[in-house]
């Protein structure tokens, strides 16, 4: 039974950074895209950030490039968002997910078989 385990969310201050993880069981992450999503009360559910199957090539959306970075352990099976100068509109749910998007694609959630329960960022103002 494949099952993605989202860790690291919480409160934090604007500015401030947080740590996201995922732990992937029954399934090998490797090989596989994996990516960020995340949805506001009220919002659809928009990409974040996507990483190659062995790391290689990265994407984030506009509103969080430079300030969050996704990685990816395959040892592990692990992929992490570091959240750094967190903005009070970065609040939302935050998932992680699994799939093969087609390439230029990488953000929609189409794409996407596997997906975990999610874990909740809220930034203070």
């Amino acid at each position: 039974q494949v099952r993605l385990v989202e860790s690291g969310g919480g409160l934090a201050p604007a500015g401030g950074s947080l740590r996201l993880s995922c732990a992937a069981s029954g399934y090998s992450a490797t090989g596989n895209d994996m990516a960020w999503f995340r949805q506001a009360p009220g919002k659809e559910r928009e990409g974040v950030a996507w990483i190659s199957p062995y790391g290689e090539h990265t994407v984030y959306d506009g509103s969080v490039k430079g300030r969050f970075t996704i990685s990816r352990d395959n040892a592990a099976n692990t992929v992490d968002l570091q959240m750094d100068n967190l903005k009070p509109e970065d609040t939302a749910m935050y998932y992680c997910a699994a799939g093969r998007p087609v390439h230029g694609w990488e953000l929609r959630s189409r794409y996407y078989t596997y997906w975990g329960q999610g874990t909740q960022v809220t930034v203070s103002s």
